[in-house]
């Protein structure tokens, strides 16, 4: 019994000594592969700002961007790209590869691990720690028991029969390219809802067609394509416009809002106008805005014709 558990004892050790350096991760390791990320996302957002800023070029040259919208989009995207190559030189990113490359590359040029410390190597030094412990743990029976021939199994054959081979962790899959940032999409978002606002509409449609390039199921950029639209008197165009973002998101409140308006007002159908603002009431939370709609809906009822008596 002695002999055994020497035995066991000594398998365990040597056990320990193979798996530890297999599973320890460094904290270097770890903050390292975290800015490694942090700097791709960065080098692909600088790479679509320079290709966002080359399709604003294209636009002027169109004629479709007149010069002070030109330059004041321009401004934007180059402050935004100031940032980011500001937050590269921090992580000590010297210089962008010509092209997107998969996030394998960085790995196949590291520092090649020595031989000693790779995990064949290991793993058959800890099987030849586990055989010396085994071979000292049958000196140890053999000399300290009275009788080694009792009938009893050689020590030894069943902790190797049932100790689990070592195994290596599998590297993580590598997933398809990544895509735009979102904090970019925002910014463009952000950017175009003030050309909107102050009434700059070809810079706001030459924004949104920006971002629709990179996202064509931003609904929020499809709305308000659909709200310059009615704003030009478009309204079946804007009609087109809102339902496209409502099939990608039916719980749209901004294109449910827009609908019913221009229902109400453009297609002077009070009917439809209440079908949609119901929907919109469902969705927001209580606040101005779900007042406001029950308070249209309550005057465009009241416009509605009253139903006729049914026939006894």
């Amino acid at each position: 019994m002695t002999g055994l558990l020497a035995i066991a004892v000594l398998a365990a050790l040597a056990l320990l000594l193979v798996l530890y350096p297999l599973l320890r991760r460094p904290a270097e390791s770890a903050q390292r592969e975290r800015d490694d990320d942090l700097a791709r996302d960065l080098l692909e957002e600088k790479i679509t700002l320079y290709r966002a800023i080359k399709e604003l070029e294209w636009d002027r040259q169109a004629g479709h961007l007149t010069e002070p919208d030109y330059a004041e989009l321009r401004a934007r995207y180059e402050a935004r790209a100031a940032a980011v190559l500001k937050r590269l030189d921090e992580l000590g990113v010297a210089a962008p590869p010509p092209a997107p490359e998969p996030r394998r590359e960085p790995v196949a040029v590291s520092t090649p691990v020595p031989w000693s410390r790779r995990p064949a190597a290991l793993v058959l030094g800890g099987l030849a720690l586990v055989g010396f412990g085994l071979a000292l743990g049958v000196l140890i029976v053999r000399f300290t028991q009275p009788d080694p021939m009792a009938g009893t199994p050689m020590p030894g054959s069943r902790p190797l029969a049932g100790m689990p081979m070592p195994g290596i962790p599998q590297a993580p899959t590598e997933g398809s390219p990544r895509p735009i940032p979102v904090e970019m999409l925002e910014g463009m978002l952000s950017a175009a809802h003030t050309s909107l606002d102050e009434g700059r509409y070809q810079e706001a449609i030459a924004a949104y067609k920006a971002v629709l390039a990179r996202d064509p199921q931003n609904a929020n950029a499809i709305t308000h394509l659909g709200v310059i639209l009615a704003i030009a008197g478009h309204a079946d165009a804007a009609l087109e416009a809102f339902d496209k973002a409502l099939a990608i998101d039916p719980d749209y409140a901004h294109a449910l809002w827009d609908k019913a308006k221009l229902l109400a007002e453009q297609k002077q159908d009070p009917e439809g106008a209440v079908a949609v603002w119901e929907r919109f009431v469902k969705v927001v939370p209580p606040g101005q805005d779900r007042d406001r709609a029950l308070a249209l809906i309550k005057e465009a009822k009241a416009r509605l014709p009253s139903p006729k008596a049914a026939k006894p």
